[in-house]
């Protein structure tokens, strides 16, 4: 049996966008007439049929979801709205973004922006926001998905993972190989609140297993790069080597982390062990290849578009919560 067809079939060989598609299967006035008879006449010669998701996207006002990003330059995040993209483009569905800069102010300034567009529903990243953003949302009273994280106060519905529990698989490791002298390698305090959960649970951990108390190395401002990694290092000099591992808020910030001790002539992990997080490619290519966490991005991505399929299909429960789990992934630095 071969492939079920898409609307993004149809569309690729009429030569126009999905959305341009989706209006002309439903007799959009918007599209002319001599157009919808072609694209119904490929879409039935190609055997397209709607489901019941596009279906119920076409009942929609707007045509768009709004999406915040803490950044696009992030290859996990960007990861994730591509799968969001291809997700919902089948349906004719539009994705409207916003990229907060890793700050909650910035994020309540895009959904005041985002909300006057009138969207079908809200996709955040995290679930740290200010008040007034807060108030915002449930006044509208739309279908709210948090995503990255899994939140104690949610919106509405959650699809992430467990930030701290992440950090515990890490410590955990570190324990085993006999590290206990560790540091964290992160952001300043303040903008980017998964960092803050990532570092306080290496703390917390570190702690409940009888280790030394974490030092906490100050990388800069969010969202911190290999750049920052390496000058931190740098800064510290051979000194660094005091500890048995650093655990870095991000793979690029770890494997800023390494080419700096490398240049300064220290053995990874020889000398120094290094973790990072969310098995960026420069995880798997780096030499040697980073110890790190598997977040599933592209999965958040494809359960934030189930989720938002069942809402339009009135299907989904008043909330749901999802979690996609994380996975150590023990690669050359440990």
């Amino acid at each position: 049996m071969g492939a079920r067809v898409t609307m993004r079939d149809v569309a690729e060989a009429v030569g126009m966008s999905p959305m341009t598609v989706s209006r002309a299967l439903r007799d959009d006035d918007m599209v002319n007439a001599k157009t919808r008879a072609r694209v119904r006449q490929v879409a039935q010669d190609l055997g397209y049929v709607y489901d019941s998701t596009s279906q119920a996207f076409r009942t929609q006002k707007s045509g768009f979801v709004a999406v915040t990003l803490p950044s696009v330059n992030n290859a996990n995040f960007a990861e994730t709205f591509r799968a969001l993209t291809n997700g919902l483009s089948e349906a004719g569905v539009q994705l409207l973004l916003g990229s907060t800069n890793y700050r909650v102010e910035r994020e309540e300034e895009l959904v005041r922006q985002l909300l006057a567009r009138n969207p079908e529903a809200l996709v955040l990243t995290g679930g740290h926001h200010t008040d007034e953003m807060r108030k915002l949302v449930q006044d509208r009273q739309l279908p709210v998905i948090e995503m990255w994280d899994l939140p104690a106060d949610p919106l509405g519905h959650v699809v992430g993972f467990s930030n701290a529990r992440a950090m515990e698989l890490i410590v955990d490791h570190l324990v085993t190989t006999g590290r206990r002298k560790l540091a964290f390698v992160g952001a300043s305090e303040g903008a980017d609140m998964r960092g803050v959960v990532r570092r306080d649970a290496v703390v917390s951990a570190a702690r409940s297993r009888g280790l030394p108390e974490v030092a906490l190395i100050d990388a800069g401002p969010a969202p911190v790069s290999m750049r920052h990694g390496a000058a931190v290092i740098e800064a510290m000099g051979r000194d660094v080597a005091k500890f048995d591992a650093l655990v870095c808020v991000s793979d690029p910030v770890a494997f800023g982390c390494m080419s700096a001790l490398q240049r300064m002539g220290l053995q990874v992990p020889d000398d120094v062990a290094i973790t990072g997080f969310g098995q960026f490619e420069v995880a798997k290519v780096a030499n040697p290849r980073i110890t790190t966490v598997n977040v599933n991005a592209d999965e958040i991505g494809q359960q934030v578009v189930s989720v938002l399929r069942d809402i339009f299909d009135a299907d989904a429960p008043a909330t749901v919560t999802r979690d996609v789990g994380s996975a150590l992934v023990v690669g050359e630095t440990t």
